[in-house]
């Protein structure tokens, strides 16, 4: 039994079409509530911040995928991730199960340095901090050999179905609803995006793979990074014309923040959309050479069909 706690959104529930196509693994779904991706997939109705529950969500598990997505507010993240991640790591020693983490790059620090597998966790920001907190205390159990344990980090997503991101939300929403996409801050710096399906085929190959564990891989994303200038011109080159969009200066967000809780909390990161955010996963391509990556054009194909953009 392979269970993914979290299963409700995007990288779940692509998750567990990965794991059944190339891995045939019966597959338990927990989630406060969550729904089947195949007819004979396990549910489980469970509260992460209840210890009980997620022991009793872990029975019979041979591998579990931490891929839950706390509310977006910064007081939840600094309060609820390291308690998500004590009950986690206690039910997976109950259950002698592995655990494979899927985190993203909030706790890494808010400058144009590459980021590696080694760059340290030191944001300032409350959701950072959370994060931080998160990945710390299971370094901590996989250094005590408490359980097997490996963290899986990406960078923002890009993707088809219900992927959710500022790129999604920004520019392929838009489009789809008519009207103009935003960028936030510039339009000419480096941006390292993973499409949501790559990130969740990585995380099963990693899951599956005996001696990754123990350890932290950056997924895998096309390393031809585009500037969002570039990203519209090819999403205007790929629909046959002119895609006009604004680039919203840090003023117009900082004021819009005090009406909109979303953008309220982003300010925390908004400093890396104004500088290159290179984040690198030679280590993965390394180990397994054989992975496809999807590139940046082939995604926005993807999208722009899924999302009847014309």
């Amino acid at each position: 039994m392979q269970t993914i706690l979290g299963a409700n959104g995007i990288i779940g529930e692509e998750l567990a079409r990965e794991l059944r196509k190339n891995y045939k693994a019966q597959i338990r779904l927990v989630g406060r509530n969550p729904q089947k991706v195949h007819p004979d997939d396990f549910l489980f109705k469970a509260d992460l911040l209840d210890p009980e529950s997620v022991l009793k969500a872990l029975e019979n598990t041979e591998i579990s995928y931490l891929t839950v997505g706390l509310p977006y507010d910064s007081e939840i993240w600094l309060r609820d991730w390291e308690i998500v991640m004590e009950n986690v790591i206690a039910a997976c020693k109950n259950n002698h199960c592995k655990l494979v983490y899927f985190d993203n790059t909030y706790a890494y620090p808010q400058d144009s340095k590459i980021q590696t597998e080694e760059t340290p966790l030191s944001s300032d920001g409350k959701k950072g901090i959370g994060k931080k907190l998160a990945a710390e205390f299971l370094l901590k159990a996989i250094a005590n050999k408490e359980i097997e344990a490996v963290i899986c980090r990406a960078p923002e997503f890009y993707g088809p179905g219900k992927t959710k991101g500022l790129t999604n939300s920004l520019i392929f929403e838009n489009l789809k609803n008519g009207k103009e996409p935003k960028v936030f801050l510039k339009d000419t710096v480096l941006r390292t995006l993973i499409f949501t399906p790559d990130a969740s085929k990585a995380m099963a190959l990693i899951g599956n793979t005996t001696d990754a564990y123990g350890q932290t891989w950056h997924l895998p994303c096309d390393d031809n990074r585009l500037t969002y200038k570039q990203f519209i011109a090819e999403i205007g080159s790929q629909l046959g014309r002119e895609v006009k969009y604004k680039v919203l200066p840090w003023i117009i967000l900082k004021i819009g923040s005090f009406f909109n809780h979303n953008l309220k909390e982003t300010q925390e990161l908004l400093p890396r959309y104004a500088i290159d955010n290179i984040f690198e996963s030679i280590k993965f391509k390394t180990r397994f050479p054989d992975f496809v990556v999807t590139t940046y054009s082939e995604g926005i194909k993807i999208i722009l069909n899924d999302y009847g953009i014309k």
